[in-house]
């Protein structure tokens, strides 16, 4: 019998390596996957690439994992937002890397290694300091940049409710970068506000199908089902 659903956070952060590349959603706060962050803090694994729209605000949660020395290098379109204390102590101590990339090539970036897509060309960054040492090709008059697909060895998630075969749907802005980041990923891990039975999520409501999750945690957030 299929049953994803983990007993604890220690289950469900079993096996992160130091040096993963980990993918986190949300759009600053909304659908990030606060209970899985702490319970990587938890876990213990450190040198860190942290994929992630920003880079964390006040000293919880992504701050807090990097505010301890666990990431060296995070990739994200807003590293600078509103109370990104940690970050910009970190950088300007020389103690983390940043890659900024444009938001809609990072989610392109994250959705291409999902799609088994190596690499693609945007006009995103053409002719600007983030495209520079890429390579550039022409088409239909205008200068193209080549990125490359953005993979992980793990992704962490938040889901509004999930079934114990994986699949998941979303909430509203919860959605934003957690399905891509579902499909790019070696170990896919999901919180989820309510575990619900098998045939309760309708099909056309699955925005992530079980095959690409590993492991759900219930995270009970208080908010009803229906």
């Amino acid at each position: 019998m299929i049953d994803k659903i983990v007993r604890d956070m220690a289950e469900a952060m079993a096996g992160i390596a130091d040096g993963s590349t980990v993918l986190i959603g949300g759009f600053g706060s909304v659908g990030q996957p606060d209970a899985l962050i702490e319970g990587l803090i938890e876990q213990g694994a450190k040198d860190l690439t942290v994929v992630a729209n920003n880079a964390g605000t006040g000293r919880v949660g992504l701050a807090r994992l990097m505010e301890l020395g666990r990431v060296r290098k995070i990739i994200c379109s807003y590293p600078r937002s509103a109370g990104s204390v940690v970050f910009e102590e970190l950088y300007r101590a020389g103690k983390i890397e940043l890659e900024i990339v444009p938001q809609g090539t990072l989610a392109e970036r994250i959705r291409a290694a999902g799609a088994g897509i190596p690499a693609f060309f945007t006009p995103t960054a053409a002719g600007t300091r983030l495209g520079q040492g890429k390579e550039v090709r022409e088409f239909n008059g205008r200068p193209h940049v080549l990125e490359t697909a953005l993979p992980g060895d793990v992704a962490l998630i938040e889901a509004w409710a999930a079934d114990r075969w994986g699949n998941l749907t979303y909430r509203g802005s919860g959605r934003n970068f957690n399905p891509v980041m579902a499909t790019a990923a070696k170990l896919t891990i999901a919180q989820a506000q309510h575990i619900v039975p098998l045939g309760a999520i309708a099909p056309d409501a699955v925005i992530t199908p079980g095959v690409f999750v590993d492991r759900v945690i219930r995270v009970d957030r208080g908010a009803p089902w229906a």
